[in-house]
């Protein structure tokens, strides 16, 4: 009797147990991510107080990378912390962008005057158009071309994060076209310094050139404060007006995407008629059933996925875009105080950092590696043209 009476209290435990498991509170899937990613963020910062030449963002996207190859931390990035870190990579990359926009107000732009912003134009199209022109010719798979000519063109991994998100880029292209913009930004911050003098830019024009032609904002401080307050004013004045150009960026892309998917659909209704009279001309009557069957599951599978991309499309101004332009217009009123513009960035740079931990981490070395080649020679080749069109556009506005 007792021992019968003992076994029944230990199933009812177990069950009470299951049941207390089953209603108790349990943590979204995305915070042991999230945890991982705010980690990453508090030692990307230690980092960059021990070394301050080196950007809280490159840090971070340094950091993320190791993370996913460390044997102890892999299996974390690869498992559990995936969800949070993918959340982290695009969501907090979009809030992260909004608030960039009170950088940028109407008076700076105006300020630089109409020659300088025609310049930045001219810089931005042609190593936008001439990055993905070649990347496309080297068969960079993917929506790497597209991602590296953005990242090179406007304004770094903030830019590949914003275009990803119209474009629907797969996760590795988007780490790799971070990790390389990432470092050849990293590399300007050593490279650019020595050539001023070389080239013959007085501080002024060298920080037009820096802010022309390196990538981020955090590493277009880092490049231009060596030659003086000057020339970091004019450097991030001119980052500003390219940071300002994602917007129209954006929503061309996204224009793009809504034509390319409505042709989809087109296509693919197109394709179902003209299969399915195929099968009546050429198929024996015999076997025509079972012949057109397949056919028809095939045309029907080709419109579902136009359909499919149809629902998908995103809007011609993505809402994170539309932020990024109300804090413009906010910071152009100047109804905001120093105070509140310096949390802004502090939480801004803090949100991208974890962003670029998160896309960072997502990096695999072994299959960057198949194309790694390919990617580096695109990189040193872009660099090439940002610097050189930069180069000549301020010696013509100088």
């Amino acid at each position: 009797m007792t021992l019968t009476a003992a076994r029944g209290r230990a199933r009812q435990a177990r069950k009470a147990g299951q049941a207390r498991q089953a209603t108790g509170w349990r943590p979204p899937a995305t915070a042991y991510g999230l945890g991982l990613a705010a980690a990453g963020v508090a030692a990307a910062w230690t980092v960059h107080r021990l070394f301050p030449a080196v950007p809280l963002l490159t840090a971070a996207v340094v950091l993320g990378i190791v993370a996913a190859h460390l044997p102890g931390a892999r299996g974390l990035v690869r498992g559990v912390c995936r969800a949070g870190l993918s959340f982290a990579g695009k969501r907090l990359m979009r809030l992260g962008i909004v608030l960039l926009g009170l950088k940028l107000s109407l008076d700076d732009v105006l300020g630089l005057g109409w020659a300088t912003v025609a310049m930045v134009l001219g810089v931005v199209a042609a190593t936008f158009c001439g990055t993905w022109w070649l990347g496309r010719r080297m068969g960079l798979p993917g929506d790497q071309p597209l991602l590296i000519a953005t990242g090179y063109s406007i304004c770094g991994a903030s830019a590949i994060g914003a275009v990803s998100e119209v474009s629907d880029s797969d996760e590795r292209d988007v780490a790799t076209s971070v990790a390389l913009v990432t470092l050849c930004g990293t590399l300007a911050i050593a490279v650019l310094p020595l050539l001023q003098h070389p080239l013959g830019l007085d501080d002024a024009a060298f920080g037009r050139w820096v802010g022309a032609s390196v990538h981020d904002v955090g590493q277009v401080v880092a490049t231009a404060q060596t030659a003086g307050p000057a020339a970091l004013g004019d450097a991030v004045l001119v980052k500003l007006v390219r940071v300002a150009l994602l917007a129209p960026l954006v929503a061309a892309l996204a224009t793009a995407v809504r034509v390319r998917a409505r042709g989809a659909r087109a296509t693919g209704t197109e394709a179902d008629g003209s299969e399915a009279e195929g099968t009546r001309a050429t198929e024996p009557r015999a076997e025509g059933a079972r012949a057109t069957e397949p056919r028809a599951v095939g045309a029907r599978a080709v419109g579902a996925r136009a359909e499919g991309a149809t629902r998908r499309r995103p809007p011609l101004v993505p809402l994170f875009v539309l932020g990024f332009l109300a804090m413009t217009a906010l910071r152009s009123t100047g109804i905001l105080a120093t105070a509140a513009l310096d949390a802004a960035a502090t939480a801004q740079e803090l949100l991208l950092a974890a962003a670029l931990f998160g896309l960072g981490s997502a990096v695999h070395l072994p299959s960057l590696s198949r194309t790694g080649a390919r990617v580096a020679a695109l990189g040193l080749c872009a660099w090439v043209v940002i610097a050189g069109a930069s180069y000549g556009g301020v010696l013509l506005t100088t």
